[in-house]
């Protein structure tokens, strides 16, 4: 979720009424170490291409990077992720929030969405040389994602609740589709890839959207006083997980009949979920408080579930932060031992052991760092955000 601003609190009042209109148009399976909590056997595994051993060719010797966007600094800082050290500090646009990898795998590209001037645009990174290329203006890049064939970007415009979808190489505009959905948020496929859901941070619900006829095909009512933020389909692909900031936990939706089925408490503030290189686990973090504008050192933490205990899931362990910590967005290393994620309130980095669940690192960024991403990441492509690879 971005940070909070006057101008979006005044936005938000006047879209959280808007009701649903009409349709709108305009590898192998990887190994990874895991918690010391017994494993589930899953059947299938709709990241298998995203295992350890899916890393593709192409990136084989682009050097491991964690790429930390600082929403309040206005940069990205660079670590490298075997000797924990800050390499780089380069400035963006404004108000950056998330890292993208671009669907090909060669790109990453910085959301700048401009709340503080109005004024979004998008930076291009460079994998292979970790540095900044050009910035080009674009209206409100709050989060992107791509089209499963990559044929497109999506460019998630929250304030103007719409998606973009352009050019993923020109960036042009093709078109735009109105969203009803206060706060558009994150996004994610089906197994099939045939439909997506993304969240409505402001309005407590989600909405489903056809990826062929970019069609709006329902509107679901998740919590009242709910913010939805981050949704993953489970690596079985039978129903999604979306965090809940205010309620706690993640909300259990099967997208195919487009119903809620279940509630996970997992801690205060839920927010990212990351499944494991191997499928078997899902990773959730919780910063630690649901107030909005955020606290120093709240007690976070990260839940991990074992998605295929019971009929929708377990909390199997909890990571907890000594001294307390802000945890929000991130992504595993590519043999999943590691999972860094961004401190949001503390301008920090955490590095956690996966087989441990222990802290290993806390590295000093800027300040408010959000969508951060490591790269390269296995899989086939790119679907966005911080790396969601199939």
């Amino acid at each position: 979720m971005p940070l909070p601003s006057a101008t979006r609190r005044t936005l938000v009042a006047l879209v959280v009424g808007v009701a649903l209109l009409g349709a709108c148009s305009s590898s192998d399976d990887g190994t990874a170490p895991g918690t010391t909590a017994p494993r589930s056997t899953t059947t299938t595994n709709v990241y298998r291409a995203a295992g350890a051993h899916g890393l593709a060719a192409s990136l084989r010797d682009v050097p491991s990077r964690v790429y930390v966007p600082n929403s309040l600094s206005g940069t990205v800082t660079v670590i490298d992720p075997d000797t924990f050290a800050v390499i780089d500090t380069f400035a963006t646009g404004d108000t950056p929030q998330h890292v993208v990898p671009s669907w090909d795998l060669g790109t990453l590209w910085v959301n700048n969405n401009g709340e503080r001037t109005g004024k979004g645009s998008l930076t291009a990174i460079d994998p292979r040389t970790g540095k900044a290329g050009a910035t080009t203006p674009v209206d409100d890049p709050y989060n992107m994602y791509f089209t499963p064939d990559g044929s497109a970007m999506i460019v998630v415009a929250e304030a103007l609740e719409r998606l973009d979808f352009r050019d993923p190489k020109t960036l042009e505009l093709r078109q735009s589709v109105p969203v009803p959905c206060p706060g558009l948020n994150h996004i994610d496929w089906s197994a099939d890839l045939t439909y997506f859901l993304a969240t409505c941070e402001f309005g407590g619900a989600m909405v489903k959207v056809d990826t062929a006829s970019r069609k709006l095909l329902g509107r679901l009512e998740l919590s009242a006083d709910g913010m939805p933020q981050d949704v993953r389909l489970v690596p079985s692909g039978a129903f999604f997980y979306v965090a809940d900031m205010m309620a706690g936990g993640v909300h259990v939706v099967d997208g195919k009949s487009f119903t809620k089925v279940g509630f996970i408490p997992t801690g205060k503030g839920a927010h990212g979920i990351y499944p494991s290189r191997d499928g078997t686990r899902v990773y959730v973090t919780n910063r630690g408080t649901d107030t909005v504008g955020g606290a120093h050192r709240p007690p976070g933490s990260i839940s991990v579930i074992d998605p295929a205990r019971g009929e929708h899931g377990a909390v199997v362990d909890t990571w907890v932060i000594p001294d307390g910590g802000s945890p929000d967005m991130g992504n595993l290393t590519v043999d999943g031992a590691r999972f860094w994620v961004s401190g949001r309130y503390d301008a920090e980095v955490y590095v956690f052991d996966t087989a441990r669940g222990e802290l290993l690192r806390r590295i000093p960024v800027g300040a408010g760092p959000h969508g951060l991403t490591i790269w390269p990441q296995p899989g086939r492509f790119s679907l966005g955000h911080t790396g969601n690879m199939r």
